[in-house]
């Protein structure tokens, strides 16, 4: 006897949010697999507040949560891309690496296109935050969301700033790539 099996469509950024999660062992893949659900999430409609992620008892809560659920979309697509950027990042040119100089250098490329596009996400997740720390929200709580709410408060006080990491790693992607530009025939 075969059973049946129900399924259901994907519509909201709920839904789609719900199919990020964090893998035990973290492939490119699998990091591309939960980009892909992010990117869903942040084009999809938010369901209904009856099926929000915080409680919602009012149109204020309402406009905050979103604002706060925007928000830590963006950034968890900023760590997604810092993360797959980071399996191609080579971070030392070691010596014994130069047979293999021009691979590494496209490996490199590729982790800063990773890098770049997660900065592309920071001005979004800042400005999200911004409108959730608005002054007539200071006082709402989404107690469910409170990891949201510490998360914007640490973007709105420069205590989270991924302009300045991901700046960071370029610059040190970049004397990297100079190390290995720099290797010759001698190097090995």
């Amino acid at each position: 006897m075969a059973s049946s099996a129900y399924g259901w469509t994907v519509r909201y950024k709920e839904q789609f949010y719900e199919l990020y999660h964090v893998h035990y062992n973290r492939y490119p893949d699998d990091t591309m697999e939960n980009i892909h659900w992010l990117e869903q999430a942040l084009k999809a409609d938010f369901a209904n507040p009856l099926y929000a992620l915080a409680l919602i008892e009012n149109e204020a809560q309402w406009e905050k949560y979103r604002y706060l659920f925007m928000m830590h979309v963006n950034l968890k697509m900023i760590e997604q891309y810092l993360q797959l950027g980071s399996k191609w990042d080579k971070r030392v040119a070691y010596f014994y690496n130069a047979p293999w100089k021009e691979q590494n250098l496209e490996s490199l490329e590729t982790a800063e296109k990773c890098y770049r596009t997660a900065l592309a996400y920071w001005d979004d997740a800042r400005s999200w935050a911004a409108k959730a720390g608005e002054k007539r929200f200071r006082f709402m709580n989404l107690e469910r969301a409170q990891f949201w709410e510490d998360e914007a408060l640490r973007v709105e006080e420069g205590g989270l700033d991924y302009a300045r990491i991901v700046a960071r790693e370029l610059a040190r992607l970049e004397a990297v790539r100079a190390k290995f530009r720099a290797m010759d025939e001698r190097t090995y």
